[in-house]
């Protein structure tokens, strides 16, 4: 008796498992979804490391001699932090500021005891190049401006050339207005020609004097020039081959 009621509770089991509703065999889950079978855009890749740090890899430069290729990896323990090998400062540090290929150079100590000042360094994944500035503060609204050193000096150096003309010009206009009224006293005063003469050449002398002594005091001591690299990444598939 016991085997029979078993027999007939295990067909029971079998015919609830038969009739189980299948949500893919359902046609009116099949009308809704038959206009879009074979349209469905496939999921997007993973993004890899290249994708995310593009900066990292090798470079090539053929302007730079003391520098010739330069080496960026990820730092191992923090991933916003990258290291340049291959400069002539030694192993840096840069931070990433502004993803993905904007880093910022802190002033540091290399491994070998050397001192580096900030800098900026930039990656364009559109054209492979890297671009490195180091004596130059890093600025955060427009890091780009770091690079215009040649533009600056220049527009420095012609502003510093107009201004030693402008001095020189009206030391020259004080010089003929303290000759003409030396001249005249001269003329107006004929008894004491050579007591005056002594006097005015003696005032000539102190004035110049002066002159010379302010002129060293505000002479501006130039800075260091700030040193840049410009390279190419190679290509690790072409290189590989």
């Amino acid at each position: 008796m016991g085997g029979l009621v078993l027999i007939l509770l295990s067909a029971s089991l079998y015919a609830q498992d038969t009739n189980r509703w299948d949500p893919a065999k359902n046609p009116t889950v099949d009308s809704i979804t038959a206009p879009f079978k074979g349209k469905m855009i496939p999921p997007r890749p993973a993004l890899t490391q290249a994708d995310i740090f593009p900066v990292v890899g090798k470079y090539t430069s053929s302007n730079s001699t003391e520098a010739p290729n330069v080496t960026i990896t990820l730092d191992e323990q923090n991933k916003g932090l990258v290291w340049v090998d291959g400069v002539p400062q030694g192993r840096i540090k840069a931070y990433l500021r502004k993803s993905p290929s904007t880093y910022k150079i802190p002033a540091q100590k290399t491994e070998d005891g050397k001192d580096v000042a900030e800098g900026t360094l930039l990656f364009d994944k559109t054209s492979g190049t890297l671009n490195i500035v180091i004596g130059k503060a890093y600025n955060s609204e427009d890091p780009s401006s770091a690079f215009m050193i040649a533009t600056d000096e220049n527009g420095a150096a012609v502003s510093n050339e107009a201004a030693a003309t402008t001095d020189q010009t009206a030391a020259d206009l004080n010089r003929t207005a303290k000759d003409a009224v030396t001249s005249d006293k001269a003329v107006t005063d004929k008894s004491a020609d050579q007591d005056k003469a002594v006097t005015e050449h003696s005032k000539k002398v102190v004035v110049k004097d002066k002159v010379a002594k302010t002129k060293v005091k505000t002479k501006k001591v130039e800075e260091p020039k700030p040193w840049t690299w410009s390279g190419t990444k190679v290509d690790a598939t072409a290189s590989a081959q």
